[in-house]
């Protein structure tokens, strides 16, 4: 959720700071700005929109230290006007944001209050005039005197015009990243912008504030004292801006799921089929004294977590369920030492989760986190960590990285289930040849050539469109009903098939389509029980099994079998190319939907 990108060197500012900013479209963005501070002159552009559209309006600004932003609209609409950078009223400062300052409008009615004019509806405006009020010459006093008055999170990059040459930033609660190579530094909120540009890499940390020269970057802490921080570590990140022949990111990143799941398991599972030793470095008796396991996750992470919930139960016998990360919190959870919590993130940077984990934490529970992100907070913080591999995932809506985080789970509960004792070796390791096989799998649905045409069509014209499934199937509808919502813009829900009679099934009629997933055989006839009465209110049905049914649907799509509890890393992937082939009749932008964003790093 929105971007960021400095850059401090010895070429020119602007088209460095768009590039960097163009990579960091699919964070979400509704439009961009970028400031250049030319020898003490601050310059600013504005769009409306895609990074792109600075180009025209940027040609004329020179300078080699600047910052730029994509926004996504939180404080006012998407305007010039509330694009970042903001200035001051003297324009000496100009600031870029990411996060949200809670308590801005405290904030704001005591500067207007002192005469101040405001130019937009921002939260982010009080920060710069904000410095300008406490600005006495000495800029890192003056942001060490503003950063306490901020309430919320924030990452900043800050342009002083008496300071020319420098980039000043500070974060709380949302990633920021500086790196140097050679006589350049950059800045930017997502550390993949600078895996390809820099030799040396830092992450700030909360309540440090960084100074970014060309080729140098200086860090203090709160009381203004100088650190000595470490490089971090991280693999290579392509950003792998090639489509590869792919018409859309999203259509390749749905190929690319067999290999997200095959790279995952890889680094868990052995030759023999067997957890790889070392794997969360947690003892029989930790394992044995765990009584509830809490899947804890946003969006399509926390289906994930779904998926995890039901075959804990299953395979580990322990209770189980999955919370959404923003109401974990003010559930007041009950946890103690005998609780697992379960922390799931493609990005990393979840806010919501983020601070879900740390509740955890402080509660002394056990914490194991799945992430995509190696260098990423919640990777950073966790002591116990399982990393997927699905790569860089470019399209706002997920879908490699999904099957790679189903991957983990259903590793990670089969290992928590033997070496609990509730699954004997041979059983696991009969789990575990099934799981490795689902790659394959995956490939003969992707190659099976499919026609979607009539499914889309279904879709299109449908007056209401209901997922239904019962059991692991009903935690695929959840996903399915929302990447249809996401690249389509088609109002749908999912429901549990067994719950369309308590309300549900009023809204069915003859300009109705109920898509239902069939596919785990003990739940197959009480799914179908469900079908039937949808028909016979006129309904038309989609059905997808992994079974040999013969009832006659106007679509049926079909899907390898195996073990029941892996059916939601196979089942998926039709719907996924149901929804992309959906929004691609209707014209929908589907690698960047509207109102979307990839990693959503405030509350």
């Amino acid at each position: 959720m929105c971007g960021i990108m400095g850059y401090a060197g010895d070429k020119e500012a602007a088209d460095i700071i768009i590039d960097g900013l163009e990579n960091l479209e699919y964070r979400g963005y509704d439009s961009a700005g970028l400031a250049v501070n030319d020898n003490g002159d601050i310059k600013t552009a504005k769009t409306v929109g895609s990074p792109s559209g600075l180009r025209p309006t940027a040609s004329g600004i020179k300078g080699r230290v600047g910052i730029g932003h994509t926004r996504w609209a939180t404080h006012g609409a998407a305007s010039l006007e509330n694009a970042h950078p903001h200035a001051s009223v003297s324009g000496m400062f100009s600031v870029v944001h990411n996060g949200i300052i809670e308590n801005y409008e405290e904030l704001r009615s005591g500067l207007e209050a002192q005469g101040v004019v405001f130019r937009s509806e921002t939260d982010t405006e009080v920060i710069a005039h904000l410095l300008e009020k406490h600005y006495k010459g000495d800029l890192k006093g003056a942001v060490r005197e503003v950063l306490p008055l901020l309430s919320g999170s924030y990452a900043l990059g800050i342009l002083c015009e008496d300071y020319p040459d420098v980039i000043v930033c500070a974060k709380l609660s949302s990633p920021l990243f500086a790196g140097t190579v050679g006589e350049c530094g950059y800045l930017a909120s997502d550390v993949s912008v600078l895996s390809g540009r820099c030799t040396r890499i830092y992450r700030l940390n909360d309540g440090e504030i960084g100074f970014l020269k060309a080729g140098s970057f200086k860090v203090f802490d709160s009381d203004g004292c100088r650190l000595r921080k470490t490089e971090i570590k991280i693999r290579s990140l392509s950003m792998d801006a090639d489509r590869a022949g792919y018409r859309h990111y999203m259509l390749k990143e749905i190929y690319e799921q067999p290999a997200a799941v095959r790279r995952t398991l890889a680094g868990i599972i052995s030759g023999e089929h067997r957890i790889k030793p070392g794997f969360l470095k947690m003892s029989d008796r930790e394992i044995k004294g765990i009584n509830k396991v809490r899947f804890v996750a946003c969006g399509s992470a926390y289906h994930v977590g779904l998926v995890g919930a039901y075959v804990t139960e299953r395979l580990f016998k322990r209770s189980s369920e999955a919370c959404i990360a923003s109401e974990f919190r003010y559930m007041h959870p009950c946890m103690d030492e005998s609780t697992l919590v379960v922390i799931i993130s493609q990005s990393g940077e979840t806010a919501d989760t983020l601070a879900a984990m740390r509740l955890a934490q402080s509660e002394g529970v056990k914490v194991v986190s799945i992430v995509n992100v190696e260098s990423s907070t919640i990777a950073m913080e966790s002591d116990k960590l399982i990393m997927t591999r699905a790569d860089r995932e470019i399209a706002v809506a997920t879908t490699k990285a999904y099957s790679a985080q189903l991957a983990a789970v259903y590793a990670l509960v089969i290992y928590l289930a033997e070496r609990s004792g509730e699954l004997d070796k041979r059983e696991a390791a009969r789990l575990l040849r099934g799981l490795m096989e689902i790659p394959d799998k995956q490939e003969r649905i992707l190659s099976s050539g499919f026609d979607y045409s009539s499914v889309t069509d279904r879709l299109i014209s449908s007056g209401y469109v209901c997922f239904i499934g019962r059991g692991l199937d009903y935690c695929s509808a959840l996903e399915a009903s929302l990447k249809l919502k996401e690249v389509s813009y088609i109002r749908c829900e999912a429901y549990a098939a067994g719950e369309l009679k308590h309300g549900t099934i009023s809204l069915v009629d003859k300009n109705s389509l109920i898509i239902a997933l069939g596919c785990c055989s003990g739940l197959r006839a009480k799914t179908l029980a469900n079908v039937k009465e949808t028909q016979a209110r006129g309904a038309g049905v989609i059905y997808i099994t992994g079974g040999d049914d013969d009832d006659a649907y106007e679509n049926v799509i079909r899907i390898p079998r195996c073990e029941d509890i892996f059916y939601p890393l196979l089942e998926i992937i039709p719907m996924q190319l149901s929804a992309y082939h959906t929004a691609l009749k209707l014209g929908r932008e589907i690698d960047k939907p509207r109102n979307l964003a990839k990693s959503v790093t405030v509350e």
